[in-house]
């Protein structure tokens, strides 16, 4: 039997029957800028919030439900701060700190998950264990905002506030690996696999009707001319519109035509290179 156990037995015999059972507040949705995890611990939803830090809701991969208490950006940023909140965690019971992060990380703020708390079945134990790690947790965020320090001599000058009190943003906190396939319930897994599955079928349809369309495609480039020992060369002619002042005979199709060589650089197709700017057929004559 543990202690909070005890606990509840006393108060149930000290309580009337009729006596209305405490009604412990629901925890509120996270915000866009929350963590959705912190170590090992999924942030479920908000219990709590100050200038100094927040309280959530959370639970492991196996279940184990806590309540994280977690810095702001403002107070993680003072290093008198951070220390305060290490010496109230290390105040608590070992057994009530579940885990928490190294303080040896300047660039993150501090969290640590308290507990423990057993799983919500109706008795008041499990409430009894919620509500002393809240208090916990309370405890710890108000060491670091110093409001429960007792007041020693009488009130004088300006009221004392914090400089980073208006930095209420929740802290840096990093996450490693991506958090998203740790949530992922068995239906899920088995539809991200499917879709995975899907996707390489698609992939692999595409790449077969892409071989099929362009397996007989011809070649880009056109074949190159080739001369024979006798010094012409052979060129195949096809069927193309004549160029004006050569006639207008029809093309001839398949034929191939011997070329006498010439000085001049052999391209491969027939042309008529005028002997004189002013000959007909010139170029400069239509223009």
């Amino acid at each position: 039997m543990t202690a909070t156990e005890s606990q509840a037995e006393v108060r149930s015999a000290e309580t009337p029957d009729d006596a209305p059972a405490r009604v412990i507040p629901a925890a509120l949705p996270l915000q866009p800028e929350d963590p959705p995890r912190v170590g090992e611990f999924w942030l479920r939803g908000r219990l709590g919030a100050n200038a100094a830090g927040y309280l959530y809701t959370a639970s492991d991969e196996t279940g184990r439900d806590a309540v994280v208490a977690m810095m702001t950006e403002g107070s993680a940023d003072d290093a008198a701060a951070r220390e305060r909140f290490v010496n109230a965690v290390d105040d608590l019971p070992t057994e009530a700190v579940l885990a928490h992060n190294d303080s040896d990380d300047d660039d993150l703020a501090l969290w640590a998950a308290i507990g423990p708390i057993r799983s919500d079945d109706g008795t008041s134990a499990a409430s009894d264990e919620r509500l002393i790690a809240e208090r916990r947790g309370e405890e710890v965020l108000s060491a670091v905002l110093m409001d429960r320090v007792p007041q020693l001599g009488r009130l004088r000058g300006p009221d004392f506030r914090h400089y980073w009190e208006n930095r209420r943003r929740p802290g840096l906190f990093r996450i490693w690996p991506l958090p998203w396939p740790a949530v992922l319930r068995p239906a899920s897994r088995l539809a991200l696999v499917l879709a995975l599955l899907m996707m390489a079928v698609i992939m692999a349809l595409a790449v077969f009707l892409a071989w099929l369309l362009f397996r007989h495609a011809q070649p880009l480039e056109p074949e190159p001319v080739i001369p024979t020992p006798t010094g012409t060369v052979t060129v195949t002619i096809t069927p193309t519109t004549p160029p004006p002042g050569t006639g207008s005979g029809s093309p001839t199709t398949g034929t191939t035509p011997s070329l006498t060589p010439s000085p001049l650089p052999t391209s491969g197709i027939p042309t008529d290179v005028p002997s004189s700017p002013g000959s007909p057929g010139s170029p400069g004559d239509k223009f």
